[in-house]
């Protein structure tokens, strides 16, 4: 590919990362986001890691769009792990995420099914459109790791499957989270770069809303202790 070519590529790329940041991540964050989606384009196989399972299960080792991240977060892990898989209320405290049920009751373990969306703006090949995911439970281990994967569907936007994978280790003052996800399809195979930039935008923007969240509910909590 020429140089005039790999320009213009990486110009209608950028734009279409720009167009994901304005939907999925708060005005805060859309720096840091920013920065990792570009990283993810320059450098994807920095983000593969195989070695992270929840109970030797993990993401897909073959899936060509792929992202991981890690916060820590100063707050107990009991609530955290809370937040995490309350899944019904993630539309409470993750903005892009606009509807969440479940579809089995009781708390999530694995073989629990729950239905959620979320807005995926337009792209250079993909137009603007609702995204509902519907999430399988593959892995669990109370306090530990999640593992969980399905189809997200929308008007002229598929991806086949998507495989998530978060993990939670207690640090002194918190809790160190870390996240990837892995993507197959060939609608969104047909344009990796675009693609793992949206993926990597969305997985920081959670990161971010589970931080502020779990911190406020801390922080909250402990005002009321010492009144």
């Amino acid at each position: 590919m020429s140089g005039t070519r790999r320009t213009a590529t990486l110009t209608i790329t950028l734009a279409a990362v720009a167009a994901v940041l304005v939907t999925a991540v708060p005005n805060a964050q859309a720096a840091q986001a920013a920065q990792a989606a570009q990283a993810a384009q320059a450098a994807p196989a920095h983000h593969i890691d195989t070695s992270s399972t929840c109970r030797g299960q993990g993401v897909d080792a073959s899936a060509r769009i792929r992202y991981r991240s890690d916060v820590v977060i100063e707050a107990p892990l009991s609530t955290v792990w809370k937040l995490q898989t309350d899944v019904e209320r993630w539309p409470v405290w993750q903005p892009p995420v606009t509807s969440a049920e479940r579809l089995d009751a009781g708390r999530l373990r694995k073989g629990s099914q729950f239905r959620w969306t979320t807005p995926a703006p337009a792209t250079p090949t993909t137009p603007a459109t609702t995204l509902e995911i519907t999430s399988t439970v593959r892995q669990l281990q109370r306090g530990a790791c999640v593992l969980w994967s399905g189809p997200a569907i929308g008007e002229g936007l598929r991806i086949d499957e998507g495989v998530h994978l978060w993990t939670f280790t207690e640090l002194k003052g918190g809790v160190r989270v870390h996240t990837e996800e892995t993507w197959t399809g060939a609608q969104v195979e047909a344009d990796v770069p675009t693609a793992t930039a949206a993926l990597g935008a969305g997985l920081e923007a959670w990161l971010q809303d589970l931080k502020a969240a779990a911190e406020g509910a801390h922080g909250r909590h402990s005002r009321q202790r010492q009144a």
